[in-house]
């Protein structure tokens, strides 16, 4: 399996805690936030990873070069200026081998059934299968909406406040969805994912309920430092540490 890990962000609103270095390159104890999400990747069968990079990217590649400390395939993608999440995601397509591939948000970790992800889209043949959180209040981001695990609607504004789902930022999607994201700058969330959706693509998923953190503010920076210090359990520290599930490749479909 594949995965696009996007990493080309700014990250301004962190830059008062960590300003020497890429948002997900901030250090947890001794390793950088991202290497967390690849750790976790790696647990759920990934071997292939591509960094969508930008600001002080090459700082990324000096820390993961090629992957084989940790067993897997890494290559790069470098953004010239800031592309959008889709536009990250077309920029990383010549390297992208698999029919279907994940896409992540390299800031964010959410832990999440990747196999219940994945049987939904192989019995669906989804065009893009994605998992979304649940919130007590969706008035502060844009709701989506799953019935019986299709996608019906997506960054859905709102002022009532209320508890409900919105996009949790992990995505598989077909292959050819590349060739329909234009070239440049280009926002999954806000254009591509409500086009393919008022297209009538195949779009569908999850709803996780497992672990989420987004470390874009202090606050939460050193939140989840504690929280991998005190509370979160089950993150291998290395390759070598797996259990079974992460020994072997996992077939997308």
């Amino acid at each position: 399996m594949q995965a696009v890990l996007l990493a080309g962000g700014l990250g301004t609103r962190l830059r008062s805690v960590v300003s020497d270095r890429p948002k997900p390159m901030a250090l947890i104890g001794d390793k950088p936030f991202m290497e967390y999400v690849v750790l976790e990747l790696i647990h759920h069968g990934v071997r292939s990873i591509i960094f969508a990079v930008g600001y002080k990217g090459s700082m990324v590649e000096e820390y993961f070069k090629d992957g084989s400390k940790w067993g897997i395939r890494v290559s790069y993608s470098y953004e010239e200026e800031l592309l959008g999440t889709a536009g990250a995601i077309k920029n990383a397509g010549s390297r992208i081998q698999s029919d279907r591939f994940l896409v992540l948000n390299a800031d964010t970790f959410y832990r999440i059934d990747y196999s219940k992800l994945m049987e939904l889209g192989k019995e669906r043949d989804l065009d893009m299968a994605l998992v979304l959180r649940e919130v007590p209040d969706v008035s502060r981001y844009g709701q989506a909406v799953l019935k019986d695990g299709w996608l019906t609607s997506f960054n859905e504004k709102t002022e009532e406040k209320r508890s409900g789902t919105i996009n949790g930022g992990i995505y598989i999607l077909k292959r050819e969805l590349l060739d329909e994201i234009p070239e440049g700058k280009v926002s999954l969330e806000q254009v591509m994912i409500p086009k393919w959706l008022s297209e009538g693509k195949k779009l569908g998923g999850i709803v996780g309920s497992g672990y989420f953190i987004d470390i874009g503010i202090p606050e939460d920076y050193y939140r989840f430092a504690e929280d991998v210090r005190k509370h979160l359990t089950g993150i291998p520290l290395c390759p070598e540490s797996m259990g079974g599930e992460g020994k072997g490749e996992v077939n997308l479909w």
